[in-house]
């Protein structure tokens, strides 16, 4: 496996590139005040909501909601993983991405050189399989039962479908001269105690795995007798991670040019039949279930995701976990579905039956994501009792938490409201935390309302983290941040984290700062805040103020946490070192 790229590395080049330049070279901008505009390459629309900031290097769609940085962009536009898009970057840049790892780096670079071997290795070994497939005497069985599902030459040839022969080492024989051990490294070969190796498929029908640049990764290979296990994968290797990979992506990328959406099914055969019948955008999961990394890479290729598995208890827990996997990136915009099938059907015999215009019909009427949820719900409270509709908003509540804040979280929130006999603006101040249910939160009812100071205000600590976030020059005003970190206050350990990280690296930019949390939960809060900090057009005049402005205040805030901790104690238990601290934050806060 590659060595993990440094995070100064990253931060240097996201300070060294230019939002500007690398998005127009890939979409037209148009100068627009202190910002560039275009029409959104990621949803359909005619009049401009694209901003690009060159001075915050920042980008943000304001109509559906798209955001991030160079490399985000990069990872969005082009399909590209993290590391291909650092890559890229760095390649704009004429520089090399260093790798952390090994002693010196030798080890490490022998480790890249032999794990970048496997692909040509891989790639001989489908020519092997789809070469069987035309002259082995023993390829009619694949042949027959390949036409017996229905399945075109054309088919076979666009998906590589090749045959592993019966034969404990045909593969090996063929392509194991002077590559023992890669073929054993990539799992086309097993090394057996006392040195004994033979091919991992045998008398199989062959499926190549393709990476997203069509690169063979791994194979799958469904059994022609009464083997067991009737569907084989190859094991986990430094170029196959069946937690990231999808089948039939590649395929479905090469077979349309814009995706209009992509079914999520099963099993090879499923993702094959219904290419067979016209519905060329299916891909499977690899014999795990539906990952945070897969979902990311199905929405970078489409807006809309359809899960189609069994309709038993098995397929409906699938669905469940996915759909849990999916919230904290279901952004404006995007749509899940979940269609189920009868039962004893499966996509490939059901498509048989329906035909593509019936098949995606079905589609088209798959659950919404709110539907599905809602049915879920039903299954473990009755919503028209007291006590089921109070269980429907702790069942909510963790699920809400999920997702990102926009019109996709209100209108969901809207369509929970009724089920709990409760007006929308109220659910959604108990999903959040800020208030209790009661027996008096009815529609129709009014229930009291308390005044709530703090919400009327900005919170301090958030207000320090946006002005930190988007100007970075303002960290060195504050010398000491340790002194902060006795606040117990939500978002006080990030802010100290940010004022650390640009005191031992004061050149970073916003964009920097934002990659720096790519992939940690406050993520999500700083993309947040920066979007809603490009909407405030105002130039701020008087930056430092307003920052000290607010260190200042978590200084009191803190000065009140600790006099309320000494004044819980009874006098006659302060020693006397706690006497004097107390009299002066007693003098300090009547200032």
């Amino acid at each position: 496996m590659a060595g993990r790229i440094p995070q100064q590395f990253i931060d240097d080049l996201v300070s060294r590139v230019d939002i500007v330049e690398v998005i127009d070279a890939r979409v037209p901008l148009k100068k627009a005040g202190r910002e560039y505009q275009a029409c959104c390459p990621f949803h359909s629309e005619k009049t401009p909501s694209f901003t690009v900031s060159p001075t915050k290097q920042f980008y943000h769609c304001f109509g559906c909601g798209a955001h991030g940085t160079a490399l985000g962009f990069l990872m969005e536009y082009e399909h590209l993983e993290f590391v291909e898009a650092v890559e890229e970057l760095a390649k704009m840049q004429g520089l090399e991405v260093p790798r952390e790892g090994g002693h010196g780096g030798a080890p490490q670079r022998k480790e890249q050189e032999g794990s970048k071997q496997l692909y040509p290795l891989l790639a001989q070994a489908e020519q092997f399989f789809r070469q069987q497939l035309r002259s082995h005497p023993e390829a009619v069985r694949a042949i027959d039962y390949l036409k017996g599902r229905g399945l075109s030459g054309e088919i076979a040839r666009d998906f590589g479908i090749g045959f592993a022969p019966p034969g404990w080492d045909n593969l090996f024989t063929a392509l194991g001269r002077g590559h023992e051990k890669e073929l054993i490294l990539a799992g086309m070969v097993v090394e057996k105690e006392g040195g004994k190796r033979y091919d991992r498929f045998r008398d199989r029908i062959m499926f190549p795995i393709r990476d997203r640049r069509g690169r063979v990764i791994a194979f799958g290979g469904r059994v022609l007798g009464d083997e067991k296990p009737k569907y084989l994968n190859s094991p986990e290797t430094p170029v196959f991670h069946k937690g990231r990979e999808l089948y039939g992506l590649f395929e479905a990328r090469q077979a349309l040019r814009e995706l209009p959406r992509l079914l999520v099914v099963e099993g090879y055969m499923d993702v094959v039949a219904l290419a067979q019948f016209g519905i060329r955008y299916a891909v499977a999961t690899l014999g795990t279930a539906v990952t945070p990394e897969h979902l990311d890479q199905l929405f970078r290729q489409t807006d809309e995701v359809v899960f189609c598995f069994d309709g038993d208890r098995a397929g409906r827990d699938a669905a469940w976990r996915g759909l849990e996997n999916a919230l904290p990136l279901m952004r404006d915009g995007r749509t899940l579905r979940f269609m189920f099938m009868p039962e004893g059907e499966d996509p490939d015999t059901l498509i048989r039956q329906v035909g593509q215009q019936g098949f995606e019909q079905l589609i088209n009427r798959a659950q919404t994501l709110d539907e599905f949820l809602v049915e879920h719900f039903k299954q473990r409270a009755d919503f028209t009792r007291l006590d089921g509709q109070a269980r429907l908003v702790e069942l909510s509540r963790p699920l809400i938490a999920r997702l990102p804040a926009g019109l996709y979280l209100h209108k969901l929130v809207e369509r929970l409201a009724p089920l709990a006999n409760m007006q929308p603006e109220i659910l959604q101040e108990m999903l959040s935390g800020n208030a209790q249910p009661t027996a008096a939160t009815g529609q129709g009812q009014q229930r009291p309302r308390k005044p709530r100071i703090d919400r009327q205000q900005p919170s301090q600590v958030r207000n320090a983290i946006a002005l930190l976030l988007l100007h970075p020059q303002l960290a060195p005003l504050v010398a000491d941040p340790a002194r902060l970190a006795g606040l117990q206050q939500p978002g006080v350990a990030l802010l100290i984290e940010m004022l650390d990280l640009l005191h031992r690296h004061p050149n970073l930019s916003t964009s920097s700062m934002l990659e720096h949390w790519r992939g940690r939960d406050e993520e999500r809060h700083l993309f947040a805040l920066a979007q809603r900090e490009l909407l405030l057009d105002a130039e701020q005049d008087d930056l430092e103020n307003e920052f000290l402005g607010a260190i200042r205040g978590l200084e009191q805030q803190l000065l009140k946490q600790r006099y309320q901790e000494l004044s819980r104690k009874p006098l006659s238990e302060l020693s006397g070192p706690e006497k004097v601290e107390y009299q002066a934050l007693l003098l300090e806060l009547r200032k």
